[in-house]
């Protein structure tokens, strides 16, 4: 096992962002790593304990590059999208809303660049797709891999590296399912993610709301 960031489990919690900007396109990233982040996503708990979570994992640069357009695609349409869109949403003050913008910088970043990230992660549920299920067996399957996929991406932070849970291309699935020979009609498509050395390893807690203004004590 590599040397890991030196990180309490409150401070990996808390400074596992978003990485776009900070991503370093141009360092590689060895399958050794992305076994141990994979090994410990398969530690997460999952729905039934029935282990349907898979990674695809791209390496290949025209697959990269494939994904990368179809990603661009879908944000551009994204981007169409008044109240959606980050850089359209009114955080309501001043500060706020010149927060959202830095971000909705980034993520536009990112729009642009996808396909340039040394790896890109897939993570899907096999078995069925989540289209038109019901809540119950719907939340079931998606808790087999969106747990993983956390533990996936904190475990990648603990060795300096940079993720970023997308869905943007979920409007294109189909596409990015023949790139990489994913079978539409069994595997459901979770998120997308890049997978790169982050350029630096300080990141900060973000700023959020308190706890109690998003509990509700026993009603809501």
């Amino acid at each position: 096992m590599p040397a890991t960031l030196p990180l309490s489990p409150d401070e990996l919690l808390s400074t596992t962002r978003a990485v776009r900007k900070r991503l370093d396109f141009e360092r590689p990233v060895s399958d050794d790593l992305v076994r141990e982040c994979v090994d410990l996503a398969m530690q997460s708990p999952s729905g039934s304990n029935n282990m349907t979570m898979q990674f695809v994992v791209v390496r290949d640069a025209e697959k990269r590059r494939a994904i990368g357009e179809v990603y661009r695609q879908c944000y551009g349409i994204y981007q169409s999208l008044d109240g959606v869109y980050i850089r359209s949403i009114d955080k309501g003050d001043d500060v706020a809303n010149a927060q959202q913008q830095r971000s909705a910088d980034s993520a536009d970043y990112l729009g642009e660049h996808m396909g340039e990230a040394p790896v890109l992660i897939i993570p899907c549920t096999v078995g069925a797709r989540l289209d038109g299920t019901p809540a119950m067996m719907a939340a079931s399957m998606a808790a087999n891999v969106m747990p993983a996929m956390w533990s996936f991406m904190l475990a990648a932070r603990a060795r300096g590296l940079g993720t970023c849970w997308t869905t943007i291309h979920l409007m294109m699935e189909q596409a990015v399912a023949d790139i990489v020979g994913i079978p539409f009609d069994q595997v459901q498509q979770v998120c997308l993610s890049p997978l790169a050395y982050t350029k630096g390893t300080d990141f900060k807690p973000a700023s959020r709301p308190p706890a109690d203004s998003i509990i509700h004590w026993d009603q809501w």
